[in-house]
């Protein structure tokens, strides 16, 4: 019976990391929250792998997604198309740089220091506000690209032809994640950074970061997933070795069960949550998670600190 709750535990904590990770709303401020009512009856070492590994589970989901696309070696792909491929893992490898370098020295720091609900709600209700703020500025730029492309008081879409393509060419100046340069990918990579705080969410700090830097929507999204792979595999390969060093392979029958089941349940949400987002913002803009971020960020100040106030 215990292997059972403790099962269905992680299938729930498997869900809330397969939507959150790749939602730019902080799966820390809501692992937090799940944490007070779902705890699992665990040692806190395998807590923190557990917490860590399922994340394989959700870049599982990105390989599978964008496997042709993130393959240098597929065979239909023509010479120029896998030199372009290539030319993407470089800037993916120049954009984890600098979250490699800050991440190693200063993780334990941050987790001893700022892991906790004020700071997670803080950092919520911050960048939820520059959300709103980031795309109020994106949608005035976009109503006067349409206004100064709109001939004789005809309507345009901005993207809608060839007048459109120009209009976001103007607006966006990277389009797709195949357009980014070392420059931009490492800019992007110090924005990255910012996630080291607590409820900041490592999407939503460079998808911030990819359309201060010219980025569509949809190419700072993608690259985003795509600077997450050597991140969160390099994370929880080295979770996973620091775990072995201490207390050995050795896991119970629920430890595995547990382990297995939110990564499988991760994989599979991931997979939802990243075609949800990226066909949401074809047509969207990110205003609703800032919003979402906002209320979020209220809530967890309201629960703990009536928490507090309470004793």
């Amino acid at each position: 019976m215990d292997m059972i709750i403790e099962t269905l535990k992680a299938f729930l904590i498997g869900v809330v990391e397969g939507i959150t990770e790749w939602l730019p709303i902080s799966s820390t401020g809501h692992m937090i929250l799940v944490d007070e009512f779902v705890r699992l009856q665990v040692s806190d070492a395998f807590r923190d792998l557990f917490l860590v590994v399922i994340q394989i589970g959700a870049i599982l989901a990105v390989i599978i997604l964008y496997f042709h696309k993130l393959n240098p070696l597929s065979p239909k792909k023509d010479a120029a198309q896998k030199r372009e491929t290539w030319k993407l893992w470089g800037m993916v490898v120049i954009g984890c740089i600098p979250a490699a370098i800050i991440g190693i020295a200063f993780d334990d720091f941050f987790t001893e220091h700022f892991h906790n609900a004020w700071t997670v709600a803080t950092a919520l209700i911050v960048y939820g506000i520059v959300f709103i703020v980031l795309e109020r500025h994106n949608r005035k730029r976009e109503a006067a690209h349409l206004a100064a492309m709109t001939p004789h008081g005809k309507h345009a879409r901005v993207g809608s032809g060839t007048d459109g393509d120009d209009a976001e060419m103007e607006l966006f100046r990277v389009r797709t994640v195949d357009d980014i340069d070392w420059k931009t990918a490492l800019k992007i990579g110090c924005f990255q950074v910012l996630a080291i705080v607590p409820g900041t969410s490592r999407s939503g700090s460079t998808i911030i970061g990819g359309m201060l830097c010219g980025c569509s929507r949809t190419a700072a999204a993608e690259f985003t997933f795509f600077l997450a792979i050597p991140i969160m595999f390099g994370w929880g390969l080295l979770k996973t070795v620091k775990y072995v060093m201490e207390l050995g392979f050795s896991m119970s029958a629920t430890e595995i069960s547990v382990l297995v089941t939110g990564v499988v349940t991760a994989f599979v949400v991931s997979i939802v949550s990243i075609k949800f987002l990226m066909g949401y913002i074809k047509k969207n803009d990110f205003t609703a998670f800032g919003v979402y971020r906002i209320i979020l960020g209220v809530a967890v100040l309201g629960y703990f600190g009536a928490r507090l106030f309470l004793g």
